[in-house]
């Protein structure tokens, strides 16, 4: 499949359509998953986390929550993630747009500037 020029974001580095399948529903906000963010980050998803870890007072509950078991067995069970035990017992994080324009100013890599603005768009 060909991709066209209007399939990427910024300059051409992250496929909008994998910005888009990332983007979910949950409390009534549009978020993005810590692992998906680390993929799109290029970074390993405990390194994701561990910058939140080290910055609490820049990820505010608005900016950012941690899945509730309820969630966690609803997005298991659409098969949008794997189980809470292959994750290594812990909830996923959920990033609304402002938590992940924070977190693109956390981690300062280009990857991350390029993902944010993809995410604005």
């Amino acid at each position: 499949m060909k991709m066209r020029k209007d399939d990427l974001t910024g300059e051409g580095l992250i496929p909008m359509q994998r910005i888009q399948r990332s983007i979910l529903l949950l409390r009534r906000e549009r978020v993005i998953l810590d692992r998906d963010l680390a993929e799109l980050y290029g970074v390993e998803n405990r390194a994701l986390k561990q910058a939140v870890k080290r910055n609490p007072d820049r990820f505010p509950s608005d900016f950012m929550f941690e899945l509730n078991e309820t969630e966690v067995a609803f997005l298991v069970s659409q098969s949008v993630i794997p189980s809470k035990r292959e994750l290594g017992g812990a909830a996923p994080y959920a990033f609304t747009e402002q938590g992940v324009a924070m977190l693109s100013s956390v981690l300062r890599s280009s990857q991350a500037v390029q993902v944010l603005f993809s995410v604005q768009n």
